[in-house]
């Protein structure tokens, strides 16, 4: 299922915004690149909010403890973190982002 997050514009080339689907937090971030990812919002390692981390190329780093995480695979790039996140399809139509995710 689409869900329809918001303008791309609204989120600026290396920034993330948190949104909520359900009570599952998700990060939506958009690339310096300016390409549109989405990833649990929630460090493997220690439960903090991603999309407070630092945008850098295809990854998105944890503010609190450093971890790095691939925006593409969800896969952890250096410690302390060593559990993958969830990643989710997105893609942008006239202008909008949507999310594609599933409930089940």
């Amino acid at each position: 299922m689409a869900i329809q997050i918001c303008p791309v514009e609204d989120i600026k080339p290396g920034k993330a915004i948190r949104v909520k689907v359900g009570d599952h937090a998700i990060a939506i971030v958009r690339t310096k690149a300016g390409d549109v990812r989405a990833i649990d919002d929630k460090c493997s390692h220690g439960e903090i909010s991603l999309s407070e981390g630092f945008v850098d190329n295809e990854t998105i780093e944890c503010w609190a403890h450093g971890a790095k995480f691939s925006l593409e695979t969800g896969q952890p790039l250096t410690l302390p973190a060593y559990e993958p996140v969830a990643v989710y399809e997105t893609f942008v139509e006239d202008g909008v982002i949507y999310l594609e995710y599933d409930a089940a």
